[in-house]
């Protein structure tokens, strides 16, 4: 059966568009959750992994897999083609959560069991992958630090380091920089773009530094690179990765933030866009996931570099930090509001659940009572 999923979306009080995702699935470890969905799309028997997981359903996912299952029983079974296998493969990695695409792909290879299909849907949802979640990889030789992402893209496996004017070669499966070389002059920005890139790249390290214990950071111009002086356009982003992996704790986090900033020369204004991304999964006895999304627009006037730079900064602090003051609102009311939300409202009694007292319960009482073992 297809995994079954429910979603419940809430909003922060202080934040009207912000929206935030939390998707609870069975409870069932990582491994048997992928091989449970891919089995059934490969027509593979696993019947122990259909047990576990029929043991653990929630009555609401219950109720949807027995739903599913009527309708699945009335379809014939047929084999999957070539490429099916390979988009249900990517789908998976694409959306394994921060840090864990490695531990997906290791059971979809061992599930697939055919290596072509699954080094091609390695092939093409790693790339995408790594540029989603702006991965960080460390350059041969400690020449620093290389963030994968589609603003720093020369090529599908080049990507440009601004702060050393050097570009990363990366093997996108294996998840590493292999070599490096010297920029181009045409894959750098002009002198006049660069003394904007590099205050604002600096204000970015302090704050980062402060902000984020083992974030990263980069600035790259994406539009007017080569503008020589006053009298144009141009765009910088400013990119803001932090992952907190504790896999044996059960839990993975990151923190992703991307501001576009454009320099509009004729109205002397700077046009500021920001798009946030929060993600944690907590799988210990469970599966867990956080998904939290925001945008931002803000604006403040051309001056010099320094100054624009400083004005920058403080505006991405600003937001960012109310941003995280809105989730921890949002955190101390999960409790009381959204965890109860995750379940229908009245059970199969039609009777509201007695939240305020349910010491009233007792499954011990109820078992001893069924099989007359009271006193």
């Amino acid at each position: 059966m297809p995994l079954v999923v429910i979603t419940t979306t809430w909003h922060c009080p202080s934040q009207q568009n912000d929206t935030v995702m939390i998707n609870e699935r069975s409870r069932f470890n990582r491994r048997s959750c992928t091989e449970n969905f891919i089995s059934v799309m490969t027509n593979v028997s696993l019947q122990s992994s259909d047990y576990r997981r029929r043991q653990s359903l929630s009555p609401a996912n219950c109720f949807l897999e027995k739903a599913m299952a009527d309708e699945e029983d009335e379809l014939p079974e047929t084999e999957l083609s070539y490429d099916q296998k390979k988009e249900i493969a990517k789908w998976f990695l694409l959306n394994a959560p921060a840090g864990e695409i490695n531990y997906v792909a290791k059971d979809l290879k061992a599930v697939l069991s055919d290596e072509e299909v699954y080094n091609e849907a390695a092939m093409e949802a790693f790339p995408v992958y790594n540029k989603s979640h702006m991965i960080c990889l460390e350059m041969p030789s400690r020449a620093g630090d290389v963030i994968v992402s589609s603003y720093s893209e020369i090529t599908e496996n080049e990507y440009l380091d601004p702060r050393t004017a050097q570009v990363a070669i990366v093997d996108h499966v294996k998840q590493i920089c292999t070599k490096v070389r010297p920029a181009n002059d045409e894959e750098l920005p002009s002198l006049y773009i660069e003394e904007y890139r590099y205050a604002l790249d600096a204000e970015i390290q302090r704050y980062v530094s402060e902000s984020y214990p083992k974030g990263m950071c980069a600035v790259n111009c994406v539009k007017g690179k080569d503008t020589e002086g006053p009298g144009s356009d141009f765009e910088l982003v400013v990119i803001i990765t932090a992952m907190r992996l504790s896999p044996q704790n059960f839990c993975n986090g990151s923190w992703r933030s991307v501001w576009n900033i454009d320099f509009q020369d004729e109205s002397q204004v700077l046009d500021i866009k920001g798009k946030l991304q929060v993600g944690a999964h907590y799988f210990e006895e469970g599966n867990v996931e956080l998904d939290a999304k925001k945008d931002f627009q803000d604006s403040t006037i051309f001056q010099s570099a320094d100054d624009c730079a400083i004005a920058i900064a403080n505006i991405i602090r600003h937001h960012e930090t109310e941003y995280l003051a809105s989730l921890e609102v949002a955190y101390s009311k999960l409790p009381d509001n959204t965890f109860k939300d995750l379940r229908r409202k009245l059970p199969v009694t039609r009777t509201l659940f007695p939240w305020q007292n349910t010491l009233q319960f007792s499954l011990t009482r109820e078992v001893e009572k069924e099989l007359g073992l009271g006193k």
